[in-house]
């Protein structure tokens, strides 16, 4: 099956096209990765590729409580260690740097400040997983926003910039940006929400300056080969809505991408979550750009196969079934049977309950003789 056979990621070899995709755990206390984080990533290194779950680039950037940073050097410390035993098991690992925009809580800021966004808009009917009281915590509504001064949007280009940096000192095998699920380069990006009337608003060349200034800057500073981009086109998740032209200007990005010589460009379909378009949509967007194509939403070995022989995709991208199967690949290619991950430990911290403590298949069939 095409979908075991190796592939060459701009000069980076992979055993398979099988993706891990980034996935939110809320596993690191100090919002530091230890071991555990070390273990899990380790133990799920047969993916062709790894990405991490989200990595703020800020503590601004941050949304949620228990999610690992990569803005100081003991995060980075911490990540090395991480990518030396997911190299060491023979894995390749991408790190998703991340900021959140307005889906954050004041308790997460630094000095109890209001998020960041495009515009001074509150997310409608969102929660964030923030302190409800000192030391206790919990879901709660996020906080009102205010809007980023020109100058200040510049500087969030350089913190992902320097969180690119890091990440490559760190042992890293590239970046990933995280453009999707409505956090801040999509807040940007959508054109009913972002009212801005400067450099950063209106037309869809500035809507989309943020984040192609910012890989721009990551390609500069550590190469093209080592950068990649996740989006999720016509996404409506966290309150995001429809706008004039949104197929246009998602294949205007995927145009502008394609000039850059990325490692890859990562599409999140999201339409069994809300995302309001057809698969035509999809088609368009792989004419519009001819490199390297991750594609992820609810594929099954089956369908995964059936997209990469169709040519619709390069690399498939597998979630939440990398959770309770740390040998997906291996069950996947044998066509052994998949676990089911305890929905209760998805997330917060629980040590290694549903984390760490899922069995390999052969374990398992040990265990059982």
């Amino acid at each position: 099956m095409k979908l075991f056979n190796s592939y060459d990621l701009s000069g980076l070899d992979l055993a398979n096209r099988v993706v891990m995709a980034p996935m939110t755990r809320s596993r690191a206390a100090n919002g530091v990765a230890d071991v555990l984080t070390e273990r899990y990533y380790s133990q799920r290194a047969s993916a062709g590729l790894i990405i991490t779950e989200g990595i703020a680039v800020s503590r601004q950037g941050t949304g949620y409580l228990f999610t690992p940073g990569l803005y100081t050097d003991d995060q980075g410390q911490a990540w090395r260690r991480v990518t030396d035993a997911v190299h060491a098991a023979g894995g390749r690992i991408f790190a998703q740097l991340w900021h959140v925009g307005r889906n954050s809580h004041v308790s997460l800021q630094e000095a109890g400040a209001a998020p960041v966004s495009p515009v001074a808009r509150r997310a409608h009917g969102v929660q964030t997983y923030a302190w409800t009281a000192p030391g206790v915590p919990g879901h709660v509504a996020t906080s009102a926003p205010r809007a980023l001064a020109t100058e200040e949007v510049a500087a969030i280009a350089s913190d992902f910039v320097a969180a690119g940096r890091r990440a490559m000192q760190a042992g890293f095998d590239g970046v990933e940006v995280h453009g999707a699920n409505g956090y801040l380069f999509e807040q940007f990006i959508n054109g009913e929400l972002n009212t801005r009337d400067d450099r950063y608003g209106g037309s869809m060349e500035n809507r989309l300056r943020l984040l192609l200034d910012t890989i721009d800057g990551l390609i500069a500073a550590i190469g093209a080969r080592h950068v990649g981009v996740r989006i999720s086109p016509f996404g409506r998740l966290y309150d995001m809505h429809g706008y004039d032209d949104e197929a246009g200007t998602w294949l205007a990005l995927a145009q502008e991408l394609g000039k850059r010589n990325l490692a890859y460009v990562h599409l999140s379909d999201q339409r069994t979550l809300g995302a309001d378009c057809d698969t035509s949509f999809f088609v368009q967007f792989r004419k519009a750009y001819a490199g390297t194509l991750i594609v992820a939403g609810g594929f099954d070995r089956d369908s995964a196969e059936a997209a990469l022989q169709d040519g619709k995709a390069d690399l498939i991208g597998f979630g939440q079934t990398f959770v309770a199967n740390p040998d997906l690949v291996e069950r996947m290619a044998h066509g052994w049977p998949l676990a089911q991950a305890r929905r209760e430990t998805l997330y917060g911290l629980h040590g290694a309950t549903g984390y760490t403590d899922y069995p390999r298949h052969a374990a398992q069939e040990g265990a059982a003789i």
